[in-house]
């Protein structure tokens, strides 16, 4: 029997793995929502950040609420769609910043999205909200 089939394994082995881990390692932050499950609703963020939301636009393509809490003030915005997200996303203020989740944002002034961000976990977008911000 040839050693050459069994070198192949592992090199094969070996290649699955490391892909294996650098996939998961680039599509999973610290802060990462999991793949699974269906994404929060307005009101489990909320539960989250530790308020009790006002809702203030209640319609199938989203729902977005007014929380205020001892960290401050904010507005959470969820998604029915990914697409929905995206089309909103482009059209908010590029100076405003916001964390962003899996088909969910929350805007907020920086001193209390850093807070919140603790609680409810998303990416920080400072300016462009293309580009994650480090930290």
């Amino acid at each position: 029997m040839s050693r050459l089939p069994h070198h192949h394994a592992l090199a094969s082995a070996a290649v699955v793995a490391a892909l294996s881990t650098a996939l998961s390692s680039a599509c999973a932050g610290p802060d990462a929502t999991p793949a699974y499950g269906p994404p929060p609703t307005v009101e489990q963020l909320a539960a989250r950040a530790g308020c009790t939301p006002k809702i203030q636009i209640d319609a199938a393509e989203l729902r977005q609420a007014h929380c205020q809490t001892p960290i401050g003030d904010f507005f959470l915005t969820t998604f029915a769609t990914q697409r929905g997200k995206d089309e909103w996303m482009d059209q908010a203020p590029e100076y405003s910043p916001h964390l962003v989740g899996d088909i969910w944002t929350a805007l907020a002034p920086r001193s209390v999205l850093d807070r919140l961000r603790l609680r409810i976990g998303g990416d920080l977008h400072l300016k462009d909200h293309r580009v994650k911000s480090p930290g």
